[in-house]
């Protein structure tokens, strides 16, 4: 008898992170969320870099840039309608995680997108090099992963 086995990666947030979500929230495992309506560029976030990217939008909403805010819980199985969906509406693409741009969720909307609907995407988080370890708020500064500096990054790419 073949017996299925499901292999399951949780990661978990070292510090709190604010509850961004209201209380009749349903996850699905199989669905994006969309947290914000943009016009100007799409950006795909998870887990604690939820919050650092709503406040980027924030201090980019200044400058007259507008974002699509997607939050992707899940990786796989991945939310492909809506990634294909968010990325024909602007045409500019961003991913923002808090861990290597390579094998992560930047990967996957990169498979699917250069499947489905090829367009340029733009990964922010750590590149490939070895992770360093210490205070939450401090990694997130040393990688470049505050909301400042997600939002000067993502003036440089929709200013070019």
């Amino acid at each position: 008898m073949l017996h299925q086995l499901t292999a399951v990666y949780i990661r978990i947030a070292r510090s709190n992170v604010p509850d961004i979500f209201s209380d009749d929230y349903k996850f699905d495992i199989s669905k994006a969320v969309v947290m914000k309506e943009g016009k100007d560029v799409s950006v795909f976030t998870n887990g604690e870099m939820l919050a650092e990217t709503i406040e980027a939008a924030e201090i980019l909403e200044k400058d007259g840039i507008s974002l699509d805010i997607i939050n992707v819980p899940v990786v796989k199985p991945i939310d492909t309608k809506t990634i294909v969906e968010h990325a024909k509406k602007t045409n500019n693409v961003i991913t923002i995680e808090n861990h290597s741009v390579i094998g992560g969720l930047g990967s996957a909307v990169c498979e699917v997108l250069s499947e489905q609907y090829p367009v340029k995407v733009h990964r922010i988080g750590v590149n490939d090099e070895f992770g360093q370890s210490g205070d939450a708020g401090e990694l997130l500064k040393h990688y470049g992963l505050t909301s400042e500096c997600i939002a000067e990054k993502i003036r440089k790419i929709v200013k070019g």
